[in-house]
């Protein structure tokens, strides 16, 4: 049972805390007066405020964040249900959120237009995160703060979804992940994902150069320092190694965003590898290591993750024959209906084709539903959370079961370019 802060105790607590962090203010200025570092002083009073700032939050929503709002946040007292998002929808990343709220928006109209969640309409609250971890921070109290909220779309990367997940725990409000494939990310306790782990898409993509492609000697090339391209890129030479494959070589760059690789490259062209795993985003991959690979004269299998989604290509696409990637979804799926079915609703929604994101975007929205709609009319918080821990569920994107981590074991597709068309290869199901 969590306990009910009276109002005067809110209000105390509010009062306290702008006391303090006046008092916290006066102090760092007057040290910053006597030849404090400006710029760690007010590095200082900013980290200060923030925490008065979340103690004022949780104070708001009735309590302290350890004695969240949870209890309050229901859909009984209201003819709504309301839904929030953090996405990544201006900076670098904003391709991905943009897809990701266009596949929120798209099933929540489709729900709404087939009578809503439990007899409710569904509204939809959007945050903008611009791809940072503060922001995402604060955009994300800002829903938790909302006792309307019963759950939480996002965010879209793996660097802010991290810095959500702590305050998911805290405001004990169900959030789904679409995208944030970071094996780091603490989840199962109030976050949830969407989208496979780096560490999954790794060992299902060596199980697939053994079992599909037949391949005996297999290459690594990964950025060091990109938690992304490592992680995926050692889960997937540990499990051919496991496999039976002959990891002939390993290479690495100090970085995912290097423009250079002809040194690396040069290397497993010599250690006679058959297939090339590069793990790194659309952006590198395309303009520089496929094409580098190509000109040292290696004419192997050059294979990814899903950050090839939307690869970047040079004018001759003949390059990136023998070129695959594993991800989520693919349009040119024809046996799955669900699949057929999302496109042609998206096409007519939004004039354009939907991208993985989208997909990943859209099923999460049908996870809350069907979370909310075994929680009951007066579903809470608390009681969505039990109803998605251990879901079962048949989406766009794949059938799975979350684990206990909160992660799905789910089909992964492998895509291969064909002239610098993406082509649907194969569904590869979970290993058993």
């Amino acid at each position: 049972m969590v306990a009910v802060v009276p109002r005067t105790g809110v209000e105390m607590n509010m009062i306290f805390s702008k006391v303090r962090v006046e008092r916290n203010v006066q102090r760092f200025q007057e040290k910053r007066k006597n030849g404090m570092n400006a710029k760690f002083s007010a590095k200082c009073v900013a980290l200060i405020a923030a925490g008065a700032m979340s103690m004022s939050l949780a104070a708001c929503s009735g309590g302290s964040m350890d004695d969240s709002s949870s209890s309050n946040g229901s859909a009984a007292n209201s003819d709504t249900i309301t839904l929030g998002s953090v996405t990544t929808n201006s900076g670098t990343a904003a391709a991905y959120g943009e897809a990701e709220v266009a596949g929120f928006k798209l099933a929540v109209d489709e729900i709404n237009a087939k009578g809503g969640i439990n007899g409710k309409k569904v509204k939809l609250e959007s945050m903008d995160d611009k791809g940072d971890a503060t922001e995402a921070s604060n955009a994300y109290n800002k829903l938790a703060g909302d006792n309307n909220v019963l759950a939480v779309a996002g965010p879209t990367i793996s660097a802010t979804t991290a810095a959500v997940a702590p305050l998911a725990d805290q405001s004990k409000l169900v959030t789904i992940a679409p995208a944030a494939t970071s094996d780091s990310i603490e989840t199962g306790n109030y976050l949830f994902r969407t989208c496979f782990k780096d560490s999954y898409q790794g060992e299902v993509a060596a199980r697939f150069a053994a079992e599909n492609l037949k391949v005996k000697k297999v290459a690594v090339l990964y950025g060091t320092g990109d938690p992304y391209s490592s992680g995926v890129g050692e889960a997937f030479a540990k499990a051919a190694e496991k496999l039976g494959l002959e990891v002939v070589d390993k290479e690495s760059s100090s970085s995912a965003d290097d423009t250079e690789y002809s040194a690396q490259l040069q290397k497993i062209q010599a250690s006679g590898a058959e297939l090339l795993y590069a793990p790194y985003y659309y952006s590198v991959a395309g303009p520089y290591i496929i094409p580098q690979a190509r000109s040292v004269g290696y004419k192997g299998y050059v294979m990814g993750p899903d950050g090839y989604d939307g690869l970047k290509m040079t004018d001759d696409k003949s390059l990136y024959n023998k070129v695959l990637y594993t991800t989520h979804y693919s349009a040119d799926d024809n046996t799955n209906t669900k699949v057929q079915d999302f496109i042609k609703s998206y096409k007519s929604k939004n004039n354009a084709e939907p991208n993985t994101f989208a997909a990943l975007g859209y099923d999460t929205i049908y996870m809350i539903k069907q979370a909310i709609e075994k929680a009951g009319k007066n579903a809470t918080r608390e009681s969505v959370r039990n109803a998605i821990a251990g879901m079962s569920f048949e989406g766009v994107t794949g059938n799975f079961t979350l684990d206990k981590k909160g992660s799905p074991k789910k089909s992964v597709v492998v895509l291969e370019l064909k002239d610098g068309k993406p082509q649907y290869k194969t569904t590869i199901q979970p290993a058993k």
